[in-house]
């Protein structure tokens, strides 16, 4: 009987299971996390094994980590927060030591329940695929309703890992845009066109809290 020959993946569908940006595996490769072979013509291909192990099949129990970043606009990620977000909690992970499984980062309002990266972790929660989930403030997993979220993932023995504590100004803000949003979508339902001076007035309001005023 012929030995079972080993599935190998290219870079970019391996990096899609791995749920992180080729670039970033292209990184692990050259720093020696993960290896690959290279085919006649140089193109990277990942074995399985070597993606299993990084999907924590693996791993000792308690360290495999799941990175969770996110930011609200568009604008914020064009101008490199999401990535450095993202490059903070790497590193954090690897000073405690923790093998990071997956890496989630996204743009979308902490507002939106139906955020395809947090429908991911509550996935690989359900899938017993993680043990924590590392965020730098709280609201990067949702403005309202953090309790039950934690709730959800302790109940499959995942825990969350908060990096800070208070959010910072600029994330304050943030919500000022995300309270914004709300208001307008209600204000439009209940006046129409009507309510276009409504919303003026709202923003107006909503920028002088946002200013502390």
């Amino acid at each position: 009987m012929k030995p079972e020959l080993e599935e190998h993946y290219p870079l970019r569908k391996a990096a899609e299971i791995l749920g992180v940006h080729p670039i970033t595996l292209r990184r692990w490769e050259k720093e020696g996390k993960i290896h690959c072979i290279r085919t006649p013509s140089g193109q990277r291909r990942f074995p399985r094994s070597e993606i299993l192990r990084l999907l924590g099949e693996n791993v000792p129990s308690g360290r495999r980590a799941v990175v969770y970043a996110r930011v609200s606009s568009a604008k914020q990620a064009g101008a490199g927060n999401l990535e450095r977000q993202r490059q903070r909690l790497e590193e954090y992970c690897g000073s405690r030591g923790y093998e990071i499984v997956a890496v989630i980062a996204e743009q979308g309002s902490g507002l939106n329940e139906k955020r395809k990266g947090l429908a991911r972790l509550f996935r690989m929660a359900r899938e017993g695929k993680m043990d924590l989930v590392v965020i730098e403030f709280k609201d990067r997993l949702a403005r309202f309703g953090y309790t039950y979220i934690e709730r959800f993932f302790n109940a499959f023995g995942v825990r969350i890992e908060v990096v800070n504590g208070e959010e910072p100004r600029s994330l304050q803000e943030e919500l000022v845009q995300d309270m914004l949003s709300i208001l307008t979508v209600f204000s439009a339902k209940l006046y129409g066109s009507r309510s276009k001076e409504f919303r003026k007035k709202v923003r107006e309001a909503m920028v002088d809290a946002a200013k502390g005023e």
